[in-house]
């Protein structure tokens, strides 16, 4: 008798999808799975022990290379944080852009995700459409803050500036003519609330889009339905959280059940799946996508009603105003002690979450009365969900693989730290 034995495959770190820099040894009895046995820290960059070295405001920008394509809200959690240890609150204003940039950057996320979770399943179209959406809020992220990504725009007792009054637009060149850039220019005479306006106005019909070449597409439901099942008890018991919980039919979502910021004000609906496969956290995910334009609908109307302040009147935590610095001694003496040593934080531990795309994103912050923090441990969503892919993939095809990893919506920037 040939002796059989079980192949030992690698799939990736260099896999296209592997999203990023995954390592998943599998055991394999010809196609179907055996085991698999993810190895991360492939991006290791020590963000939480750099951290420890440097004031408070410092490590903002930090955040955001974490989950690279979540920005900002990895910054809501660490600024939240730090304003529990300082007993401060934000302003309204400050409180509802932040709301509104959180959502934005929500479908950002899920543009992302769902572009790349159709392109490793072999729906090529669905790339290109999300990130033709995708480009207008990057824009937006590039005109309150200067850059496209990387935003540093949360700072703690509020946030870096108010909203412009004015988008960029674009010029005619040789790539574009003046009838072409006036076309695009349509939506960006106004101000950026204006913008986000129009945007919202006009993504639902984008949705459709997607869910007219996705939801009923035979091939998409062969490769997703009965896909990857977790139950609602086991989903809790591996520690799921956000749309990878709420596929299983579990409706737990931080924005309804622990309140942060203006979420309360707010009127939006948590979408639940039933089956707990790939095919409901799709479903879930596509929801989320309206219900977060309806967020930023509610979120325009209310800033476009109530100007004011979008930073506490704290000189402890507040930079001073541009002008002032120009000709007053004491202003800049105050810039220049802010923005090198920072400021004392009361000792204290804490632990500030924000309900991320991809699920619960947490700060744990501990400090020791100095200007630096004593330690810092981001509770990355996605690690939980990347620590069930063995039980996950188990029994299933070579080719459901992808479908898992997509579906599970993975950034190894806040897994591997």
């Amino acid at each position: 008798m040939p002796e059989i034995r079980n192949l030992t495959l690698n799939f990736g770190p260099q896999h296209p999808a592997a999203h990023g820099v995954l390592r998943l040894v599998l055991e394999m009895d010809g196609e179907v799975i055996e085991r698999a046995d993810p190895h991360i820290g492939l991006l290791h960059r020590g963000t939480e022990k750099l951290a420890e070295s440097k004031p408070f405001n410092q490590s903002i920008g930090y955040m955001d290379r974490l989950d690279y394509v979540s920005m900002m809200c990895n910054e809501h959690a660490y600024v939240l944080a730090i304003e529990k240890l300082l007993g401060v609150k934000a302003p309204v204003r400050a409180q509802y852009i932040r709301v509104m940039f959180d959502e934005i950057t929500r479908i950002l996320n899920h543009l992302m995700w769902l572009g790349a979770h159709g392109l490793d399943i072999g729906a090529m179209t669905m790339f290109l459409y999300c990130f033709r959406e995708r480009e207008d809020l990057m824009d937006c992220y590039e005109a309150v803050s200067g850059t496209r990504m990387h935003a540093t725009y949360y700072r703690p007792g509020g946030v870096y500036r108010d909203l412009p009054k004015h988008m960029p637009q674009y010029q005619a060149s040789k790539w574009r003519n003046e009838k072409e850039a006036g076309a695009l220019n349509e939506s960006r005479s106004g101000s950026l609330l204006d913008f986000i306006a129009d945007f919202v106005s006009r993504f639902p019909a984008c949705v459709d889009e997607y869910e007219t070449l996705l939801t009923d597409n035979r091939i998409w439901k062969q490769r997703t339905v009965d896909i990857g099942i977790v139950t609602p008890e086991r989903a809790l018991e591996l520690g799921f959280t956000g749309p990878m919980l709420r596929g299983s039919g579990v409706a737990w979502d931080l924005r309804k059940k622990q309140p942060y910021e203006v979420y309360p004000e707010l009127d939006f609906d948590i979408p639940v799946g039933v089956t707990g496969d790939c095919y409901d956290r799709y479903l879930v995910r596509v929801e989320e996508l309206r219900q977060s334009a309806r967020i930023i609908s509610q979120c325009v109307d209310w800033l476009r009603a109530n100007p004011g302040p979008v930073m506490l009147d704290d000189r402890k935590l507040t930079p001073p105003n541009r002008a002032d610095m120009k000709g007053d001694m004491e202003s800049l003496i105050h810039h220049f002690k802010l923005f090198t040593e920072g400021y004392c934080v009361p000792p204290g531990e804490v632990y500030a979450a924000v309900e991320h795309p991809k699920g619960e994103f947490g700060i744990y912050l501990v400090s020791d009365g100095a200007n630096k923090p004593y330690r810092l441990k981001a509770r990355a969503s996605g690690f939980a969900h990347l620590s069930a892919m063995n039980e996950m993939v188990e029994g299933h095809m070579l080719s459901d693989v992808v479908a898992m990893i997509g579906t599970m919506d993975v950034v190894f920037g806040e897994i591997d730290r």
